[in-house]
């Protein structure tokens, strides 16, 4: 089963190749607690991404090893891209933007970055 996280305006777009998720997770680090994403963390092996030239912006920080992604015309982050434990590379879908997806139904983690 696959599922897509997309920008407002559909621009941007994540076609993940894996059922929904059941779980989630936030985080209070700098960027995330003004975001308000809820993530999800997959290898990216799995993940389709459709970025139009032009369209989608990037944003880093800190070690600058996550890649954040907006759409510059509606400015929503369906995704993010970075390195994860070991230098696998992977997706951070944010689950938000997955639409039909039950924000309410998702055990919920909480991540403390704001103590990294």
């Amino acid at each position: 089963m696959t599922y897509t996280s997309s920008c407002h305006c559909g621009a941007l777009s994540a076609t993940v190749d894996e059922d929904p998720p059941t779980k989630g997770m936030t985080c209070n680090c700098s960027i995330c607690r003004r975001k308000g994403n809820i993530h999800h963390f997959t290898t990216a092996d799995k993940v389709s991404l459709v970025r139009p030239a032009g369209q989608a912006m990037e944003y880093t920080f800190n070690k600058h090893a996550v890649r954040h992604q907006f759409c510059a015309t509606c400015g929503c982050a369906p995704f993010a891209e970075g390195k994860g434990p070991g230098g696998v590379a992977m997706v951070e879908i944010n689950l938000r933007c997955v639409p039909g997806l039950d924000l309410g139904t998702l055990e919920i983690t909480e991540f403390d970055g704001a103590a990294m």
